[in-house]
């Protein structure tokens, strides 16, 4: 069994959080009950349960852009991230950085783009070019 993380958080609405899960990101339902909901988050199991998602402020600076914080996300090959990027904006996805290349010429180049699910919860997904360049510096 390959390792793949585990992360519940909290959502306003069910129904809500399965079209954007379901439908916008395109991710399989998994187990559910009348407060929670499993999704395949790309390989990897998030649970969405009802309360109050946490809070989060642009406080974290990248490359000269503040991005929110806390955050997750996922790190995609770049073909894939582009195909992401094309379905978000099919969807009419509210970015909150919209998609763009940062580390241009570095060893850690990559594709970035920051989104919030409909309780507020922020992602990112990152793209690179090859997978060495995730933990290079």
């Amino acid at each position: 069994m390959q390792a793949s993380f585990h992360f519940a958080y909290n959502v306003n609405d069910l129904d809500d959080a399965r079209h954007f899960y379901g439908t916008v990101l395109g991710c399989a339902e998994g187990r559910s009950t009348d407060t929670w909901v499993d999704f395949n988050f790309f390989g990897h199991q998030i649970s969405l349960h009802l309360g109050k998602p946490f809070e989060t402020a642009n406080t974290g600076q990248v490359d000269g852009v503040l991005v929110p914080m806390p955050h997750f996300g996922l790190v995609l090959a770049m073909a894939d991230w582009r195909k992401l990027v094309l379905r978000l904006e099919r969807q009419g996805v509210d970015f909150v950085i919209k998609p763009s290349l940062r580390f241009v010429g570095q060893p850690g180049a990559q594709g970035t783009m920051f989104f919030k699910d409909p309780s507020g919860n922020p992602m990112e997904i990152k793209g690179y070019q090859n997978a060495y360049a995730v933990f290079s510096h």
